[in-house]
């Protein structure tokens, strides 16, 4: 996606200085880092963690203990679960964790560059692996996949957004493509160029999608005006609209199921 951040790694691995033969055993600890058994303590809580997951799956671990292992890579050494309670009582779920902007995910203390990578890595995972269930598939025959991939994408964030869907001659999802970010209740669309990208994708038929970072997926009139403002220009030109989702927090809302379309 467009939207990605970028980060630069500025942050300096604590150095390890190996303890001499001849070193006192308190010098060398000290000159280590932590001692021997909080780091025991830290990797035998890492591997039970590990091998509860591995054992039970997701369902075996709560979201905090999730979090926690995403945050390993990021924070190799000490207790990364004050962390991962902090941001879920910041942002109230997983979810909401993973999509949050990068700038308030820095509001956090003990956030830094590589937590908020990590955090962004697996969020792209995630919506790659609920594209993958409808990209180059029928889409009108894969509705609720195409329901859960939006709000993958969509739900949680902070900022309206909007997406276009194309589809060729048998309905197949053919692009997904962000046509524009806007404010937290507004975003500009240009329905001259929903249509010509239309063109040049080849498609027969769009899915307009887009959020309200509010919760409520309750169409505006404005939302209403550009759909048929969109429909109206793809109708000249031979392309359907199939319909128009609105994206809310727990819930989703269709134009033509809503007599709309």
């Amino acid at each position: 996606m467009s939207d990605q951040p970028s980060f630069s790694f500025g942050e300096v691995s604590p150095r390890f200085v190996p303890a001499k033969a001849d070193m006192p055993r308190s010098a060398a600890r000290k000159a280590g880092g932590p001692s021997t058994g909080a780091e025991l303590h830290r990797h035998a809580h890492r591997d039970r963690l590990r091998q509860r997951f591995t054992d039970g799956g997701a369902e075996a671990v709560p979201d905090y203990e999730l979090l926690e292992m995403i945050l390993y890579r990021a924070l190799p050494r000490g207790d990364t679960k004050p962390l991962a309670k902090a941001l879920l009582k910041r942002f109230g779920d997983l979810n909401h964790v993973l999509a949050a902007p990068p700038a308030r995910l820095k509001e956090v203390e003990g956030v830094g560059e590589r937590v908020i990578f990590e955090l962004k890595l697996i969020e792209a995972v995630g919506h790659r692996m609920a594209r993958a269930r409808v990209l180059k598939k029928p889409i009108l025959s894969s509705w609720d996949a195409l329901l859960e991939y939006c709000q993958t994408a969509m739900a949680h964030r902070d900022l309206e957004q909007f997406r276009v869907l194309y589809l060729d001659r048998k309905n197949v999802l053919i692009a997904d493509e962000a046509q524009a970010d806007g404010t937290v209740d507004h975003v500009p669309v240009y329905p001259r160029e929903v249509v010509k990208r239309a063109l040049e994708l080849n498609a027969s038929a769009l899915i307009l999608v887009h959020n309200h970072p509010s919760g409520d997926p309750s169409p505006s009139q404005a939302d209403i005006d550009m759909t048929f403002a969109i429909r109206d220009a793809a109708h000249v030109l031979g392309l359907v609209i199939h319909d128009h989702l609105i994206i809310g927090k727990a819930r989703e809302l269709s134009f033509r199921s809503e007599g709309y379309l």
